[in-house]
């Protein structure tokens, strides 16, 4: 992803400026993808997983990357509180 476009790009809930998720944070999220019950915020599930993402500063937020193209809809940003094990940061 683009460096430049990265650091310009915010949360659309809570204006937190967002960074890439790291390998940790990651794997995470994947294993409790395919462990099942990983919910978006509509209560949609998500049930693919992720090749990359971008996180909120405060790590609380997880948007998906399809492509190379960010997907900054708050309704499909992923709650890491459900995560098992997500990293604090």
């Amino acid at each position: 992803m683009d460096h430049k476009l990265l650091d310009i790009l915010v949360c659309p809930a809570s204006r937190q400026p967002l960074m890439l998720l790291d390998k940790a944070g990651l794997e995470a999220l994947n294993r409790a993808v395919a462990g099942g019950g990983v919910t978006r915020v509509d209560d949609s599930a998500q049930t693919d997983p992720l090749q990359a993402a971008l996180v909120t500063r405060d790590r609380k937020r997880v948007y998906r990357i399809d492509d190379g193209i960010p997907v900054l809809l708050v309704e499909e940003a992923i709650p890491t509180r459900q995560i098992d094990g997500f990293p604090a940061g």
